[in-house]
């Protein structure tokens, strides 16, 4: 979180700790009822309680948040995560780097595409 801050991430970030409460957030449910739903979704594969595929097939299979694209932003280069992931509908997928400068860039870079580049719909 403390790096996406640093990156200047010109958006709000919202940042919550494990996969059952990614979902609560995007449902609105429960503490998040009056959240704002995302225009994007950086995923972690590696999330305590719900991994990132189970809560990426949650997203997928539910009408109300399920048009939210998601990048999975994880450290796994398994071909076999990459593939689940792209099967499970993921938007991107990329790898997070271990320097900070990079990553940096790539958070800028994913900015940059989602935000002012790609045409999403109206919510």
């Amino acid at each position: 979180m403390d790096a996406l801050q640093q990156g200047k991430i010109r958006n709000n970030v919202y940042h919550v700790w494990d996969g059952e409460e990614v979902l609560r957030f995007l449902r609105k449910e429960g503490e998040y009822k009056d959240a704002v739903r995302p225009d994007l979704i950086l995923l972690d594969l590696n999330m305590p309680r719900m991994d990132g595929r189970t809560v990426l097939k949650e997203i997928r299979s539910d009408d109300q948040i399920k048009a939210i694209p998601v990048v999975v932003l994880t450290t796994s280069n398994q071909e076999r995560d990459i593939h689940e992931s792209y099967g499970l509908a993921a938007n991107n997928y990329i790898i997070k780097p271990v320097d900070l400068v990079q990553f940096f860039e790539v958070i800028q870079s994913v900015q940059e595409f989602w935000v002012n580049v790609v045409k999403l719909p109206k919510k």
